[in-house]
């Protein structure tokens, strides 16, 4: 099949993401990304060394677009939240990607630049050394869980249904929570779960008692 005169890495993340939305990460592989692009396998080497390097700029693909300024003129609470719900949505257009984030963030230029903003924002609430170390774990923690929960264990999939349905003489509290979890959006779980990891880190910061 013929070969495009030239590729460049916009156009490879495009394929890979293409082939990734469509068929699943584990359709993800240099012959379907090829395929997509109506040439060789072989010929993909030229450009990519192996399917981790696809993987790498689908990621990047991915968080392109993922503003990384600080929300100006708000509580550093909503500012954490703004950036994490920046990656939460970039990342929901395309959940298959989910394991590819969660495994190459740290060489993400964007997520990088994106862990800087929120450094700032928790220095400019008074968290520094080790509190801060623990206060930016403990955010990215939730986010990253949030991510796998959203896509893998939705709060209105069939497991939630399933856990609403079981006995209420043998499990009371999560038939009961089950239930409740159901009428929950998943805007409301995420900025009410995020608003729970902030406030039990709003001790430490100026002006809190």
């Amino acid at each position: 099949m013929p070969r495009p005169r030239s590729l460049t890495t916009a156009d490879l993340a495009a394929a890979a993401l293409a082939v990734l939305d469509r068929d699943g990460l584990a359709a993800l592989t240099m012959r379907a990304v090829a395929t997509e692009l109506r040439m060789a396998t072989m010929a993909l080497y030229r450009y990519v060394a192996d399917r981790e390097q696809l993987e790498t700029l689908v990621v990047t693909r991915v968080l392109a677009a993922v503003d990384v300024t600080p929300p100006p003129g708000r509580d550093w609470r909503e500012q954490v939240t703004e950036l994490l719900d920046r990656v939460r949505v970039a990342v929901s257009v395309h959940p298959e990607a989910v394991p590819l984030v969660l495994r190459y963030r740290q060489s993400d230029l964007t997520v990088l630049r994106w862990m800087e903003a929120m450094l700032t924002v928790l220095t400019a609430a008074g968290f520094t050394g080790r509190e801060r170390v623990l206060a930016q774990r403990a955010i990215v923690g939730y986010l990253l869980g949030f991510l796998q929960n959203e896509h893998y264990a939705s709060i209105a999939g069939p497991g939630t249904a399933a856990l609403a349905g079981l006995s209420v003489d043998e499990f009371p509290l999560l038939t009961q929570t089950a239930a409740t979890a159901r009428t929950l959006s998943v805007e409301e779980e995420f900025r009410g779960g995020a608003g729970i990891v902030l406030r039990g880190l709003g001790g430490h910061s100026p002006g809190d008692s």
